[in-house]
């Protein structure tokens, strides 16, 4: 949809973009201060292929604090981004013919990645009617001798669901049970509202020896241009890890690490003030599709989205998405791109676009749908 939107409008300020998954703050200045006394100091030749050892420190006193997962130095790979750590993960664990448990709506990138490593991807849908929770007896019928590993999102891109420990521990006993792998997404974890509380599967008993947790500082920290992340695995597998990750790029740039330590170990009242904005939007958001004939809005516990049921306008996903675009210059992803059980949901980020910008983008969707109130008919 950024394309089609790029395509259509280039580059006009009236188009508003809440299709892209990607925070719209500035990345706090102790972050970039940080990052430019490194530069300063001379920390321009090459770090470690693993990562420097300080923010590899600072990883392992975070996650074991944060996430109640033990480790140490030798669990952790620095990484450009999640999705490098997705791609590692993946082309060293999977094999041709291997089969990878996705959960239906899905965040569509995963599957490039299992199908580059010569693997199969088996899709699960969740059921909508009970918010896409994880359904543990749906997964393991999925689960055939050729099963190598489930993937999960977690908090969930595109529904917003945090999943429960009860959800995650009914996961982890399919995993244990039939001896799989799981690499569990978790970059949306340090968002999350209310009483919601992420839980890493990792954590879980019986877990940490088979599960590959992806973080990132993207979102949180808005650094979604330094493609800074890291990944945490059992000592064994970091060997085959490092085989992908020091041979794709060597090691990540060494004074943006800089700037990622100072993320962890400063201040932060910041991030958490991002997400404060993040609730603030979400509400807002949440309250004016509702109001909307024909949508109807969960409110969603955790990451940078809303993922309203649009089935009662009478329009597709991607139907209604065109028009959006075509007719108001809003542009927003079609639920369907995430898989067949999407079908009937739209996708808004809230995160990518200032508060205004949201507000307006909601007035032009609001006048839209009050156009085109009246449904249409099956057979139309």
């Amino acid at each position: 949809m950024y394309e089609k939107a790029t395509r259509l409008f280039g580059d006009d300020p009236q188009v508003i973009h809440l299709e892209v998954g990607r925070p719209d703050f500035d990345t706090p200045d102790p972050i970039k201060a940080a990052t430019i006394a490194a530069l300063e100091a001379g920390k321009v030749h090459y770090g470690e292929f693993a990562g420097e050892s300080d923010l590899r420190q600072a990883i392992v006193d975070d996650v074991r604090v944060r996430n109640g997962i033990d480790l140490t130095l030798r669990n952790v790979i620095v990484t450009n981004g999640l999705t490098h750590a997705a791609f590692a993960v993946t082309l060293a664990a999977i094999d041709p013919g291997d089969e990878v448990i996705i959960l239906e709506p899905y965040y569509p990138q995963i599957i490039n990645k299992i199908e580059l490593a010569g693997g199969v991807v088996v899709s699960v849908p969740l059921n909508a009617d009970n918010g896409f929770a994880i359904d543990a007896e749906r997964i393991e019928r999925a689960v055939t001798p050729r099963t190598r590993m489930i993937y999960l999102v977690n908090p969930n891109n595109p529904t917003g669901r945090v999943y429960s420990r009860q959800e995650l521990q009914a996961l982890a006993d399919v995993a244990i049970r039939h001896d799989l792998l799981v690499c569990s997404d978790e970059v949306y974890e340090r968002i999350v509202f209310d009483d919601a509380e992420h839980i890493s599967i990792a954590a879980l008993p019986g877990m940490a020896e088979r599960t590959f947790t992806l973080f990132a500082f993207t979102k949180a920290y808005a650094m979604d241009g330094w493609r800074i992340g890291y990944l945490i695995a059992d000592a064994r597998f970091i060997p085959a890890l490092l085989k992908i990750t020091a041979n794709d790029v060597s090691h990540v740039n060494v004074f943006i690490q800089a700037g990622a330590v100072a993320a962890l170990r400063g201040d932060q009242s910041i991030a958490r003030s991002m997400v404060e904005e993040d609730r603030r939007r979400r509400d807002m958001v949440c309250q004016r599709l509702n109001a909307m004939p024909g949508v109807v809005c969960p409110v969603p516990p955790g990451t940078i989205y809303v993922y309203p049921d649009i089935k009662g306008t009478g329009y597709s996903s991607q139907e209604l998405a065109d028009l959006l675009l075509q007719e108001t210059q809003v542009a927003v992803e079609s639920g369907a791109f995430y898989g067949p059980a999407g079908e009937g949901y739209l996708r808004l980020c809230i995160g990518c676009e200032p508060y205004a910008r949201i507000a307006e983008a909601m007035d032009r969707i609001a006048a839209f749908i009050d156009h085109i109130r009246q449904p249409r008919s099956a057979e139309a």
